[in-house]
């Protein structure tokens, strides 16, 4: 109700402000001018009185003052035009009906008159699940702001950073966990998995001596061997990442949910070993590797005709990527391949081609620029 006084409130002082200038009339005029013709026609009654002049002449003067006097009076009061009034006319209409009418559509149109009121407390309340995300990090960063040595609020903020594509900040949550709360096995392949996705999947330096510190803590912890995997692919050591992750199958629970993605790691650089390696494939996997149909043919394979097996899908990529060049997830998968086999000059050309691709994308350029930085490909 309250709402609905303040709208006609409003309307009524917007057509009052239309109306205004509208009703104004005229004053009509009490200039000298006037004055000066009254005082003559006083002046001749005298002089006819005095006898200074004859009735004749008076009379002549009274005619000609009085019409200097009704011509001064008729200039000072002009009557209004006729299309002036129906001007005005339309327009006190218009701002009497049209403007309440289109005020109160508007409102019915884009509003919602029936919606109770909310004060900022009461929004505040809400469950989590009602406001999103961006609000709730918006909150969270608030009280670190003022609390910068809460590790706990880091901890909770840093994989929602992650989750929201904020790379950066999670590298610096990550961090901040540490530094607070001390270091274990988890925090520190937590600061590893950061930095590697920060750097587009590539196992830096600092994040390989993040899941060493890891496996020091906890020699079974998961993601720092499977990482220490990745970064052994990376170097060029496809038998040290195979070793690895082989171990890492054969110790593995029998539930665990990251089997199929380590034998889908093991089969890019040992399909035959990966075939025969124990624990199930993970259904519906997503990650890029040969699919079951190619681990079994290659391990049939001789280790020469299998590593022109894996060859041919690194062409086969390459070659889509001609077609499509759009693909920037094919492109870092590309890059990286070539890194593996070994070949350099062709991970250069082909981020040189990527780049090419994607020049009018500069943040998927800047994550090419980072790969490159990351492979030490620059120069």
């Amino acid at each position: 109700m309250m709402l609905w006084l303040i709208m006609a409130l409003m309307t009524a002082a917007a057509v009052f402000s239309v109306l205004w200038p509208l009703a104004r009339r005229t004053p009509l005029p009490t200039g000298s001018d006037l004055a000066v013709y009254r005082d003559q026609l006083d002046e001749i009654e005298r002089d006819r009185s005095a006898g200074l002049i004859g009735e004749r002449e008076a009379e002549a003067a009274r005619v000609e003052v009085s019409r200097r006097l009704i011509a001064a009076a008729d200039a000072a009061t002009p009557a209004p035009a006729v299309g002036a009034r129906w001007r005005r006319r339309a327009v006190a209409l218009a701002a009497l009906i049209l403007l309440p009418m289109g005020t109160a559509g508007l409102y019915l149109a884009l509003g919602a008159p029936g919606l109770p009121g909310q004060p900022q407390a009461t929004r505040r309340a809400l469950p989590p699940e009602n406001r999103s995300i961006t609000e709730l990090v918006g909150r969270v960063e608030a009280h670190l702001e003022q609390n910068p040595e809460d590790g706990r609020g880091w901890e909770v903020l840093a994989p929602v950073y992650l989750r929201l594509g904020r790379f950066d900040d999670a590298v610096s949550a990550r961090r901040n966990v540490l530094r607070l709360l001390g270091a274990n096995a988890d925090r520190e392949a937590d600061l590893g998995e950061a930095l590697t996705v920060a750097a587009n999947g590539i196992v830096t330096a600092e994040a390989n001596e993040a899941f060493v510190r890891a496996l020091r803590l906890n020699p079974d912890d998961f993601r720092a061997r499977y990482f220490l995997g990745l970064a052994a692919e990376q170097d060029g050591r496809p038998q040290d990442a195979a070793e690895v992750w082989r171990k890492l199958l054969t110790s593995a629970p029998a539930d665990a949910a990251w089997i199929g993605l380590v034998r889908e790691s093991l089969a890019r650089v040992d399909p035959g070993a990966a075939a025969s390696a124990p624990g199930p494939s993970a259904p519906g996997a997503s990650a890029p590797g040969p699919s079951a149909d190619d681990v079994a043919a290659a391990a049939k394979l001789a280790p020469e005709q299998r590593m022109a097996m894996v060859r041919g899908m690194v062409e086969r990529l390459a070659e889509q990527l001609k077609q499509d060049g759009s693909d920037m997830d094919g492109w870092l998968r590309l890059v990286r391949a070539y890194m593996v086999l070994g070949e350099k000059d062709k991970a250069r050309a082909a981020l040189g081609d990527a780049r090419r691709a994607l020049a009018r994308e500069p943040d998927k350029l800047r994550r090419m620029d980072e790969l490159s930085k990351g492979l030490g490909l620059e120069g």
